[in-house]
């Protein structure tokens, strides 16, 4: 099956439902966006032991492929619902798409905001749009539930991997080289050695070339401007994403999306 069949595939709605909830069986990997708070929302997942946790406005689940369970809530309840089918994850390389633990709370907000995109945009916009839009979906959850690489052979040291579990939560923010030492609990002069002997490559190239890589994902599965796909990635001067990108790849941001 071709990749548009798959993507066309994806289902994306906005629902509303009285309170109550019931038991529920996911056949493909779904999300929900909680678009009302829900402070008496209680979960079971995999069995009938129910737990209560509270949702705000914004947050909400993703499960995997084949997850039972029963959801309850006591107020009428608003939510996006978007169901990816498995050649669509396929395509984005995501293959253990079932072997992920359930996610239940905080949503990540690029995901959030692809998820309303999505939705606004079922049934409306043109093939090739709705396409793109489903694909970059899939790419992002990917990347959020894909299982953490194993960084290099060689780093044993749990410092530099809260260091690296850092940087890439906050790959869109303003890093220092303060702020990545101290969650290593190092000086900034032995975190910057040890570092670039475990990695290859100083602390400041490693953030520059995983931006980069991230930026790449975006051009190339969203139609953001690149202004946007710049703030997306950590940078406020378009101008200075621009030089990097092109130092890094051997080309323009724009260059590399028309290719």
């Amino acid at each position: 099956m071709s990749g548009s069949q798959a993507v066309a595939r994806l289902t994306a709605e906005r629902l509303h439902t009285p309170p109550g909830g019931g038991r529920f069986a996911i056949s493909r990997l779904a999300l929900g966006l909680f678009l009302v708070d829900q402070e008496r929302h209680r979960i079971a997942i995999g069995s009938d032991k129910r737990q209560h946790v509270p949702l705000k406005t914004g947050e909400g689940w993703i499960l995997p492929a084949g997850a039972t369970g029963i959801c309850e809530y006591d107020e009428g309840l608003s939510f996006l619902r978007l169901e990816v089918p498995e050649n669509l994850l396929a395509d984005v390389g995501f293959e253990r798409h079932s072997d992920f633990r359930p996610v239940v709370g905080a949503f990540d907000p690029l995901l959030a905001q692809l998820a309303h995109q999505t939705v606004s945009i079922a049934g409306h916009a043109s093939a090739l749009y709705r396409e793109t839009m489903q694909l970059a979906l899939a790419a992002h959850l990917a990347q959020i539930l894909a299982p953490a690489q194993p960084r290099l052979v060689g780093i044993d040291d749990r410092r530099l991997h809260r260091a690296l579990d850092y940087i890439h939560d906050n790959l869109a923010t303003s890093l220092s080289l303060e702020d990545m030492a101290a969650e290593a609990a190092m000086s900034r002069f032995h975190f910057v050695r040890a570092f670039t002997k475990a990695l290859g490559r100083s602390p400041l190239q490693y953030v520059i070339h995983e931006r980069m890589e991230l930026a790449k994902l975006f051009l190339k599965t969203t139609r953001l401007p690149i202004s946007v796909v710049a703030a997306r990635v950590g940078y406020e001067d378009v101008s200075r994403f621009g030089q990097h990108f092109r130092r890094q790849t051997g080309t323009t941001p724009a260059a590399f999306r028309a290719n």
